[in-house]
């Protein structure tokens, strides 16, 4: 960690990437967390299920279009841990844009407290509940439904992640079918949104450590108390572990599935290409 920190201190070029990195996390937090609050606070009259899913697909959208030329618009640590373990990205980068994800989703939270204050205070008499009928907790962390265990809810997020970065690897590999220039953010949200609509029924999915840390992290602090981190039998662990071993799989899953076999053929028309060349300039020598 301190060489990390190291490297972000006398960097200027990472320190552009792990600011604009936070900046758009805040963002994609700010406008899924604003979905969420509208749906508990107005009590289904503004907003629904389907409201908070689009909200934060085109929110990570936004996200990527807002940082993706500086910081390659990971704002997911699993994300980052994935393109790690793929050597796309050095380790020492992984630490850094992780506190800085956290940061902005904790920052992201406390904008839609504040926009939202006299609401949650107007809400069930002021009273900020973590679990139960009136809990507005969950309105910025994730919590699980009461038929969800841990063991049940470890591997929805695990599941879940490795899917997300399942697409993810196929949209960002240049061996694979190539996304129009411009339209990558928009197919991220897509898959977002996807995965909301299909997976979110359990705990919220999260499959984002960040974004799970830094709002819980806020409502700690912000009055809910330490409730947030016992609830559920420790559940907060499992929004905070469990994506890290589903991108472990996702990119094992994508990598023997796809990936190798892309790079191999890849590979194999380099070197077609590369004989083909010498051939080439074997036969102009000779007719010289």
């Amino acid at each position: 960690m301190d060489i990390c920190l190291s490297f972000f201190l006398t960097s200027k070029w990472d320190e552009t990437e792990t600011v604009t990195s936070s900046d758009a996390e805040q963002e994609n937090k700010m406008f899924g967390c604003g979905a969420v609050a509208q749906l508990v606070l107005s009590e289904g009259s503004h907003g629904m299920f389907l409201t908070v899913n689009f909200a934060f697909g085109f929110a990570a959208t936004l996200g990527i279009l807002v940082c993706g030329q500086v910081s390659g618009g990971h704002l997911n640590p699993a994300v980052t841990f994935a393109l790690c373990i793929l050597g796309r990205e050095p380790w020492r980068k992984f630490p850094v844009y992780f506190i800085f994800q956290t940061v902005g989703a904790f920052l992201g939270s406390g904008i839609i407290f504040g926009m939202y204050f006299d609401a949650l205070w107007e809400y069930r008499k002021g009273s900020l509940i973590v679990l139960g009928e009136n809990a507005t907790a969950g309105i910025f962390a994730t919590y699980p439904s009461k038929h969800l265990s841990l063991f049940n809810g470890f591997f929805d997020q695990v599941i879940g992640t490795a899917a997300l970065i399942v697409c993810i690897l196929a949209i960002v590999d240049p061996y694979n079918n190539p996304i129009p220039r411009g339209l990558e953010a928009f197919t991220v949200g897509f898959v977002v949104l996807v995965i909301g609509l299909s997976m979110g029924f359990n705990s919220g999915y999260a499959v984002n450590p960040a974004r799970d840390l830094g709002p819980r992290i806020f409502t700690s602090l912000a009055g809910w108390g330490g409730e947030v981190f016992t609830a559920n039998d420790y559940w907060f662990f499992v929004p905070i572990f469990a994506p890290f071993i589903g991108a472990m799989v996702g990119v094992l899953v994508y990598q023997l599935m796809v990936g190798y076999h892309l790079e191999g053929e890849a590979q194999d028309r380099e070197e077609a290409v590369t004989r083909e060349e010498k051939e080439r300039l074997k036969s102009c020598k000779v007719s010289g």
